[in-house]
């Protein structure tokens, strides 16, 4: 028990502290993980803790992770992506196999160890991309989009590729093999002894029973546990149905991910779905995070020191590769510019199946282990290297495409009109509609060149280009402007233009949308007056509707929402007169020392003008 102890307390302190200063520092939570590992590995290592032990527990993550994608999946958007499916996904896993096979033949290696050497780093790691790509909200983006596709063909890869291994077994690593029976793969596999046909007819049932699980038996049990009324027991019975899909996927062989996927699609279109997304959350997060931190650990430090030049040499072997089949084949298809490279520099990596799949080719005698130890070194070094890459898309390749309009020529803007729209989006589509409507002219930028061309089939007027380009503004007369509205969805665009147009031009009034409160004091440190909260009026009008529904009439809502708006907009000059640029809003301690100071004045005043409130008759 105390060892057990021990090393949760480790692991969580390592995950504690490395991930938000990875995160602190533009590297991602998944790169903060790996390091906490990697810091950790040598106390493991003293605690002779079984890391791949670990690991395999871990990886129950992964399969709660492809869960819930599955529970966002509706049946009829994953048959829109059949063409990326077979496409995208079948042309990646094939063509790489074939490229990385080619080079390990070059390198002298038997034909067998190439093509399942070829096999194995073809995977990417499903963890890893979904990880990231969540957290940089690029999932549904046209490059996530397609790297998620290729993700989960490579899942569904994995099946024939456990079938083909043990066919290419060499007579002459029998001994060595011999000691590792099931190589890694693990558990118990009712199909082995079966016939080829019979095994798979149980896999095809397995696939049927868990889409009929889904659909008849998984909604009368949330209907029968949500009638007892326990939150603890709905969490239960989500566990019980993910542990069992993937239990059922292990017995006959199959990816329980995979399984776990197809579960969360059929139950995508439930009235429970939001329900077991948030039930499972939590664990996926934790067990994601446990995956990542062992990833780290079962490095081979000593290994690594005696092989380096080698596994530096083929990981980028291997990372260059893949990067360049993605990229052909996400040409081919129709990617292009900032899509093209998201999908090329998302996927070059090895995945974390491979963890599964070069114990297994041992065992059947496809690897001899010495190759076997160096593959997993380069796997591991590959994964560590992904989070840079996604560094490298983020500060150099999303940032040109969005300085020079995605590579298009910006628009020759050949009218000067009193009010400039820097962005045409949500915010900016409703402002520009509203000012034409009383007679103001304006001139509305933006850089999104697919909206620009759906809104232009409406008969709205918008110039293509970068509006914190200053020769763009210039050209679109802004020394002659008098109002500048700032409605770019990037931040740091926002703070960017901002800044420019304050120092160049200070005569030119500017309205400018902030993402967030903290984002409000900001703009107003950097001397902008006119800020807009871009969720606040809605919140407002929400409140609003949540007052009559408590049984307030619509003018005493209406009353109560002023209340509170003018005693917020009072108050909110005086906190952001203390912000300060140089260090985090919530480490600031006169802003914080303010804001209670404030609420203590606040609420009594804002409690009574209610009570008042609801006194009146309306």
């Amino acid at each position: 028990m105390t060892g057990f102890l021990i090393l949760a307390f480790l692991i969580l302190v390592a995950g504690v502290v490395a991930v938000p200063l990875a995160s602190r520092f533009g590297l991602g939570s998944v790169l903060g993980y790996l390091l906490a590992g990697m810091a950790i590995s040598p106390i493991l290592l003293g605690l002779n803790v079984d890391v791949e032990a670990l690991q395999v527990f871990a990886e129950f993550g992964v399969v709660m992770m492809l869960f819930i994608i599955g529970l966002e999946m509706e049946p009829k958007r994953l048959w829109a992506m059949r063409g990326k499916l077979l496409g995208l996904g079948g042309g990646q896993v094939l063509l790489t196999t074939l490229a990385i096979t080619g080079i390990a033949l070059i390198d002298q290696q038997p034909w067998q160890t190439a093509l399942a050497i070829g096999m194995v780093l073809a995977l990417s790691s499903t963890a890893i991309i979904v990880q990231t790509l969540t957290e940089k909200n690029l999932m549904k983006s046209e490059g996530g989009e397609a790297s998620f596709s290729v993700l989960l063909v490579q899942d569904v890869a994995v099946i024939p590729i456990l079938a083909l291994l043990p066919l290419l077994a060499m007579p002459e690593l029998y001994s060595s093999a011999a000691g590792h029976g099931e190589g890694g793969h693990g558990g118990l596999d009712l199909t082995a002894s079966m016939p080829v046909w019979l095994a798979a007819l149980s896999r095809i049932g397995a696939v049927a029973a868990v889409v009929a699980i889904g659909i008849y038996a998984i909604r009368p049990l949330f209907r029968y546990i949500a009638g007892a009324n326990l939150r603890e027991l709905f969490t239960a019975a989500a566990l019980v149905v993910v542990i069992g899909i993937a239990l059922l996927m292990s017995l006959v062989g199959l990816s329980p991910a995979l399984g776990a996927f197809v579960a969360g699609v059929v139950l995508a279109t439930s009235e429970y779905r939001h329900e077991l997304e948030s039930d499972i959350n939590p664990f996926k997060g934790l067990l994601l995070g446990l995956f990542f931190i062992t990833v780290g650990a079962g490095i081979d430090f000593l290994l690594a020191a005696e092989m380096w030049q080698d596994v530096v040499f083929w990981a980028s072997v291997t990372i260059a590769a893949k990067f360049a089949v993605l990229f052909l084949v996400g040409w081919l298809y129709g990617l292009r510019k900032q899509a093209l490279w998201l999908f090329a520099l998302s996927l070059p990596q090895a995945g974390e199946f491979a963890f599964v799949l070069i114990p297994f080719a041992v065992g059947t005698a496809v690897l001899p282990q010495a190759l076997a130890d160096e593959l997993l070194l380069i796997v591991a070094l590959t994964m560590l290297v992904t989070p840079l890459l996604f560094i490298l898309y983020d500060k150099v390749i999303a940032h040109a495409y969005c300085s020079d309009g995605e590579g298009r020529k910006a628009d020759a803007i050949e009218e000067e009109n009193e009010v400039i729209i820097a962005g045409r989006g949500r915010m900016g589509g409703i402002i520009d509609r509203m000012l034409q409507a009383a007679g103001y002219s304006t001139t509305v930028i933006d850089y999104d060149s697919k909206q620009l061309e759906i809104v232009r089939k409406f008969g709205f007027r918008t110039y293509f280009g970068d509006a914190t380009r200053p020769d763009l503004l210039h050209s679109a007369g802004i020394e002659k402007a008098k109002l500048l509205v700032v409605a770019l969805d990037e931040r740091d665009q926002i703070d960017r233009l901002v800044q420019h147009v304050l120092k160049n031009y200070p005569h030119v009034h500017i309205t400018a949308r902030a993402i967030d409160r903290n984002h409000v004091y900001e703009l107003w440190a950097y001397g902008c007056r006119d800020v807009i909260r871009e969720t606040y009026d809605s919140s407002l009008r929400m409140g609003r509707s949540a007052f009559e529904a408590l049984g307030m009439d619509r003018q005493q809502a209406m009353a109560a929402r002023d209340a509170f708006e003018a005693m917020d907009r009072k108050f909110m000059p005086e906190v952001a007169d203390l912000y300060r640029l140089d260090i985090p809003y919530h480490e600031n301690e006169p802003l914080m020392e303010k804001v209670k100071e404030l609420r203590g004045q606040w609420d009594p005043i804002l409690r009574e003008q209610m009570d008042d409130i609801l006194e009146r008759d309306g």
